[in-house]
């Protein structure tokens, strides 16, 4: 049962089961800083399989305004992490525009420095904001949550 008979395999009750823990594609996550150390940061956090349930992560390093714009616009990211402080163009400011602009913008995450910033993070239309220095546990809970939702809606400052 089951051999190979003149190269044409013999029929036999074989049934076939599908990996469903494996996914076809990675996502991609497109990460913005003007600091490599952040950018850093941001990738050890979250790691390359941050959940079980979800496919590995193709990060995206990006340091400058007009290459993050091109990413979104192209349309094949999951999800996009903004450093709030980058310069000359910050995150709080590329969020909002890719939030006008971008039709089907991904979900966007914003890192602040500072707590009182929260409020700007939120006139920036992003869905997630992360404080830092970056907690790993804190920025893999907020970009695991938007990565598995399919609404555009905002989740509570952590």
């Amino acid at each position: 049962m089951g051999e190979m008979c003149l190269g044409a395999p013999l029929m036999t009750n074989v049934t076939f089961v599908a990996d469903t823990t494996s996914q076809a594609h990675e996502l991609r996550v497109l990460v913005y800083s003007d600091d490599r150390r952040i950018r850093d940061a941001v990738m050890t956090g979250l790691g390359r399989r941050p959940a079980k349930d979800l496919p590995k992560i193709e990060f995206i390093q990006v340091a400058t305004e007009p290459v993050v714009k091109r990413e979104l616009k192209a349309g094949n990211i999951d999800l996009a992490i903004l450093d709030g402080e980058a310069a000359p163009a910050g995150g709080m400011g590329i969020a909002r525009n890719a939030k006008d602009e971008v039709f089907n913008c991904p979900p966007i995450i914003v890192l602040i420095q500072r707590s009182q910033d929260a409020w700007l993070a939120t006139w920036s239309k992003a869905e997630g904001v992360v404080p830092m220095p970056i907690d790993p546990v804190v920025l893999t809970e907020v970009a695991t949550t938007l990565l598995r939702r399919t609404d555009k809606t905002a989740i509570p400052v952590k």
